[in-house]
């Protein structure tokens, strides 16, 4: 079963069943199984360069499936990249080996970094802060409103400092001096505004779907530890206190599904409210991981934080993913500007 409602083709359904079944089998898989066992390091990569040429609605559904497994933040980051560069260089050299996994390649945008280095006429000088896979990437792409750039991660001029979150992913921190001639120029002027914006809408509904896949999970392991759980001489699920929390929870839980799906959707057919529907639904995910994870907590206790059960993580990694969604009142303004 999907953990979103998604108009699927059948070759998405395969895909999904392909990965339940193989991370039934892999609690936590690294970067090596996913691209050599199940090959999603080239699900957006155009297919004539050796991908399977998938968008928005792929990536939802494996992102979903991988974040409960704690192993999705450097793969989003990875086949979001793969996705632009495929759609404004669709015959790029580089292409190839990022499909197959042989290469990494990280995304530098305003949804997956702290903060942003500046272009100007070419040249790209500051930092980018928390870049989500930098840590292990042979590219960096750079989508920035005025360009965007292909560079090589170990260039003499990228400095890179790496940062272990709270959630246990592993960041970088970038410091750049590059001249014009230092990173490949993909896109200018408009060209780049676009590109910037659908990647920072890309990874936003995808953050969404990672969130709703996680807050599924949670909510499952409180149900299963309440009718094991026993006080008074009953299962503490009987407890209608309890199992009013747990309906809260649920709702929560749906009413974000249902503004992530309206996301995916709006990024994958372009639609002009596309901004709208991403922000909308980055404000509802941030309210119910909050009632999700912390209701999840208090109904298994202090041990719900504790490294011997996996909701520790899985709130950890949520938490993340709502701090990295950026300032609630610019996501209000977008929202509210359709």
């Amino acid at each position: 079963m999907a953990t979103l409602d998604l108009p699927l083709s059948d070759e998405q359904r395969v895909l999904l069943e392909s990965v339940q079944r193989f991370l039934a089998d892999h609690a936590q898989p690294g970067w090596r199984e996913l691209s050599d066992a199940l090959g999603l390091a080239g699900l957006a990569v155009p297919e004539a360069a050796g991908g399977f040429g998938g968008g928005a609605i792929d990536i939802a559904l494996v992102i979903a499936e991988l974040g409960p497994a704690l192993a999705g933040a450097d793969w989003l980051s990875h086949v979001a990249a793969t996705m632009i560069l495929g759609a404004v260089a669709p015959t790029h050299r580089a292409l190839p080996g990022l499909a197959s996994g042989e290469r990494r390649i990280a995304t530098i945008c305003a949804a997956s970094a702290a903060s942003m280095p500046v272009c100007d006429a070419g040249a790209v000088r500051g930092g980018a802060a928390l870049v989500a896979g930098a840590a292990e990437a042979d590219l960096l792409l750079l989508a920035d409103p005025d360009a965007l750039m292909l560079i090589a991660a170990d260039h003499d001029k990228v400095e890179q400092r790496h940062r272990i979150m709270h959630d246990g992913s592993v960041t970088a921190d970038l410091t750049v001096a590059l001249q014009p001639n230092d990173a490949e120029l993909l896109a200018s002027g408009d060209a780049a505004a676009c590109a910037a914006d659908l990647t920072t809408d890309l990874i936003l509904a995808a953050r969404c779907a990672e969130a709703v896949g996680l807050m599924q999970r949670m909510i499952a392991d409180s149900i299963d530890y309440m009718s094991q759980r026993r006080q008074f001489g009953a299962p503490i699920g009987h407890f209608q206190a309890l199992r009013h929390r747990a309906a809260d929870m649920q709702l929560a839980m749906m009413k974000a599904a249902a503004l992530t799906e309206e996301a995916i959707l709006a990024v994958d057919r372009a639609h002009a409210d596309r901004a709208a529907a991403v922000s909308a639904a980055c404000i509802e995910v941030a309210d119910a991981v909050r009632v999700v994870g912390e209701s999840a907590v208090q109904i298994h206790g202090a041990m719900g934080l504790t490294e011997e059960l996996r909701l520790g993580g899985h709130f950890k990694r949520a938490l993340a993913i709502v701090a990295a969604f950026g300032a609630r009142a610019g996501h209000l303004a977008r929202s509210a500007a359709a």
